[in-house]
């Protein structure tokens, strides 16, 4: 799979954070493109079917769960739940990844597989993380407009959601955030399509 673009947002972190960018950024990166399909490729051929009628397109899911897999296999924990700050906050659920060491906080990265407002919930929830002071930032990651159409309907996408950039360039001062687009490396009829819901993990 191919980085498309990377949008930094917000580039405030501590000076510990810099100790660890360049190995946080090369984990992420290298995780996007490890993500192949069919399996066994050494790319990323999306079947090239769109995915407004039900039972067809290509499902998110089992991308996001390569993208995942292949960060924890670089020391990234899966599935970690928000911080617990105080007991009587209610959390805004577990991040896609997560990656801790002592000398910073918490970096975190989320992989789209919802609508735009899931693509807002996800960035808000980081935004929330570092006022909390509980991570240091994170990165959501999500198809862009053309891969989209060829997704699980309305799948939000980085074009959908650059309108928002600069409200959230006011909402978070400290700390690191960043969008990043993805896309397939080539369309065609002839690959099977990628299962929606846990089916089709094997793509990395």
């Amino acid at each position: 799979m191919r980085l498309i673009e990377w949008e930094t947002i917000v580039d405030n972190p501590n000076a510990a954070f810099e100790k660890v960018r360049s190995r946080l950024f090369n984990d992420i990166t290298m995780a996007i493109e490890a993500v192949v399909w069919p399996s066994g490729a050494s790319t990323f051929t999306i079947h090239s079917q769109s995915g407004k009628k039900r039972g067809e397109g290509n499902g998110v899911k089992p991308i996001k769960d390569a993208f995942v897999a292949l960060l924890a296999a670089r020391g990234w924990i899966p599935e970690q739940d928000y911080p617990k700050i105080k007991p009587e906050w209610r959390p805004p659920g577990p991040f896609d990844a997560f990656f801790t060491i002592p000398s910073i906080l918490p970096f975190v990265a989320e992989w789209e597989t919802g609508n735009v407002s899931s693509s807002h919930r996800a960035l808000n929830k980081i935004v929330l993380g570092m006022h909390d002071e509980c991570i240091t930032g994170g990165v959501l990651v999500l198809p862009t407009k053309k891969m989209a159409k060829y997704l699980t309907d309305r799948v939000g996408n980085f074009e959908e959601i650059e309108p928002y950039f600069r409200f959230w360039k006011k909402a978070a001062s400290v700390g690191y955030l960043a969008v990043i687009a993805v896309e397939h490396d080539a369309e065609s009829q002839d690959v099977p399509r990628i299962g929606k819901g846990t089916d089709g993990r094997a793509l990395i």
